[in-house]
């Protein structure tokens, strides 16, 4: 199966079987990805209002009843218990395992959260000429915390964390033109250039992901990420949390045009 036109629901079987365990960076194109960020019923709306106060690093596409695993607005045929490669599990904001389904962390009081992802708008700015570093290189997108302080909202603070791409400073001229229009996935880049300006020390250690090569007559530009939850997790400690593992997105049948505002 060519994983860049396969269908969400295809992807999402082979997901369901087992059979696919990679990022899903550059997989059914057309479609949006989602970060996911999964927490009790009595933290579900602290953590709803912190994704209004913050919605570049955190732009909401779906939120489930308490304790269903079902996201009827963006697909209603899927179970987010089964259909992610990878998911970690938090408590007391430490990574304590990363599973492949969660079936047997699932409890009745659960609310899901589905959160825009940068590699929605990769299919854009790939059809207009753009190279994604990546992509290319065939692995994970770096990923950093950073000294951008989210606004708290109940019990929820913590870093920004943001995803890298190095391009030329006219394609990130471009990058930023096409990612404006896609607010609902992270929108425009937050910094390009210096990455110390946003408390990166070490552009070459990502806190996430994986190192991308930064070449000559580039430019780092970086855009707010859904793995912000994950960030304020380790800050807040919360009982238990349930994430995506780190480029490992949830694909859901919604177009990214249907996402464009322009």
């Amino acid at each position: 199966m060519d994983l860049k036109t396969a269908t969400p629901r295809e992807v999402r079987a082979l997901i369901r079987k087992g059979e696919l365990d990679m990022p899903t960076s550059g997989m059914c194109t057309p479609y949006a990805q989602a970060n996911m960020a999964i927490l009790p019923k009595d933290l579900a709306f602290d953590f709803l209002l912190f994704t209004q106060r913050n919605k570049q690093p955190c732009p909401i596409l779906d939120v489930t009843e308490a304790g269903s695993p079902v996201p009827l607005l963006v697909a209603p045929e899927a179970d987010l218990r089964y259909d992610i490669p990878r998911y970690r599990i938090y408590r007391h904001g430490e990574l304590t395992d990363e599973v492949t389904n969660i079936e047997k962390y699932w409890q009745d009081d659960l609310v899901a959260f589905l959160l825009g992802c940068s590699f929605s708008f990769e299919g854009p700015m790939i059809e207009a000429g753009l190279e994604i570093r990546h992509i290319t290189d065939n692995h994970n997108v770096p990923m950093y915390k950073t000294n951008i302080e989210c606004i708290p909202a109940g019990v929820f603070h913590g870093p920004m964390v943001v995803s890298m791409r190095p391009m030329k400073m006219q394609d990130a001229i471009r990058a930023v033109q096409i990612t404006t229009r896609m607010p609902y996935v992270h929108g425009a880049p937050v910094h390009i250039g210096d990455p110390e300006a946003i408390g990166i020390k070490d552009i070459d250690k990502p806190d996430f992901g994986e190192r991308s090569e930064i070449k000559p007559g580039e430019v780092p530009v970086f855009w707010a990420c859904g793995v912000t939850p994950q960030a304020v997790a380790m800050a807040v400690k919360p009982e238990f949390m349930i994430t995506h593992a780190p480029g490992y997105m949830f694909i859901t049948d919604i177009l990214n045009s249907k996402l464009s505002i322009m």
